[in-house]
């Protein structure tokens, strides 16, 4: 006859075991579920290494947005993302948003001067 401290020893590793299969592909599915996204990582919020292999260390980025700064995020997350891509993005793409904001900006200031301009004129021509 077989003592119960033996069943109770078999039992408890038999569950522990099954536990741990469990955690393990788990795990597994976690870690094969994620994808690098690049443009989306807040300044010193950074992963890893960056693409242009400048540092070698999360939380090195310098800037919101670099292109070549990447977050792990669960597959498929990524392209549902503004600026989110599954590969580094290039420095001049995030250089022309910002230069076609700057000038819609200046552009927009321009027209306001003008605008300013054409008010006062009238009101001196009116008072003439």
């Amino acid at each position: 006859m077989i003592a119960k401290k033996t069943v109770n020893t078999l039992i408890a590793s038999a569950v522990a075991l099954t536990l741990a299969g469990a955690a393990g592909s788990a795990m597994a599915e976690k870690s094969a579920a994620k994808e690098k996204c690049y443009g989306v990582v807040k300044a010193g919020a950074n992963d890893c290494a960056n693409a242009a292999k400048t540092h070698s260390c999360a939380g090195q980025a310098a800037t919101d947005g670099e292109g070549g700064e990447f977050i792990a995020l669960p597959a498929g997350v990524c392209e549902r993302l503004a600026h989110g891509s599954t590969s580094p993005v290039a420095a001049e793409a995030a250089t022309d948003a910002a230069h076609d904001a700057a000038g819609d900006a200046a552009d927009h200031a321009t027209d306001k001067a003008v605008d300013a301009v054409k008010d006062h004129a009238k009101d001196m021509m009116d008072k003439h």
